[in-house]
């Protein structure tokens, strides 16, 4: 069953990520922003019944929302396929999810201001993006650095045991996938937060992690840092239900912690793996 799993991963993997892929779904985007903006220009002009009239209270920047929510869908599978090939990098990718969806939030601000802009109305949604706006920007800075200090050192010495580990955390990856799609199907005909769930999904598998890597390596540094990374998780999934400023704040200390985390694993981490005497010295 385990080998199933792992040849249906690795092809679905090879197809998502593929050149051809990513040309789909550029098309794809392209094609549906296009056909946004003409849904809602003539839901605006009245010349559609009222039951299939656009959402028009953002105005044009709808088609900007439906669009980058489709960019996050994307991104999201492409996490997924990561959690196999890194711990630590699809933590990253959690980080570069939630940067987009506050640039998301900056766009709909800009929905709220209507034609012409009046100014004395625009101050609060004008303050409101650039909390959002800056808080992406500082974490993909903070992304940087962090990505940069990854060592990425094996969990454990033995090549067979490390292939264990690698296709147990596909087995998780393609659960996954099924409930995301379960999710999303929830969020559209139920209208409900697709990236709120998404986050909680996301602590619960990276709780799960934490125990499967116990069967490779029980050094308490190694046990610690996907702990940790698991906590960041918590902190976006936290600021995803936060109100404005908060969640751009939440969203930053989370990966600043991140960013420590990784430093101090990789400074401190062989010798408390020394001092522990627990297995090979690792990391994720």
């Amino acid at each position: 069953m385990l080998s199933a799993a792992v040849r249906l991963f690795d092809r679905a993997a090879a197809t998502w990520e593929g050149a051809r892929s990513r040309k789909v779904v550029a098309a794809l985007l392209a094609v549906t922003y296009l056909a946004a903006l003409l849904w809602v220009e003539v839901s605006l002009r009245g010349w559609l019944p009222p039951e299939l009239r656009a959402r028009t209270t953002h105005g044009h920047f709808l088609a900007v929302e439906i669009a980058i929510t489709l960019l996050l869908s994307w991104e999201v599978v492409g996490l997924v396929f990561g959690i196999a090939r890194s711990v630590s990098n699809a933590a990253g990718k959690q980080f570069e999810i939630f940067s987009l969806i506050l640039l998301r939030h900056s766009f709909e601000e800009f929905g709220h201001l209507g034609e012409p802009i009046v100014w004395e109305q625009a101050k609060e949604p004008v303050v409101r993006m650039l909390s959002n706006g800056f808080g992406a920007l500082a974490i993909f800075v903070l992304l940087g650095f962090y990505y940069a200090a990854q060592r990425h050192r094996p969990i454990t010495g033995d090549a067979r045991e490390r292939e264990s580990f690698v296709a147990a955390k596909k087995l998780v990856a393609l659960f996954l996938l099924g409930v995301l799609g379960a999710l999303a199907v929830r969020a559209a005909i139920h209208r409900s937060d697709f990236f709120a769930s998404l986050y909680t999904v996301l602590v619960l598998a990276d709780v799960l992690l934490v125990f499967l890597s116990l069967r490779y390596s029980a050094a308490y540094h190694v046990v610690f840092r996907n702990s940790g990374l698991a906590v960041a998780t918590v902190l976006l999934r936290l600021a995803l239900a936060a109100p404005a400023f908060y969640n751009a704040a939440l969203g930053v200390a989370a990966a600043i912690f991140a960013l420590a985390l990784t430093h101090a694993c990789n400074r401190l981490g062989p010798v408390l793996g020394e001092r522990g005497g627990r297995g090979t010295v690792t990391s994720s």
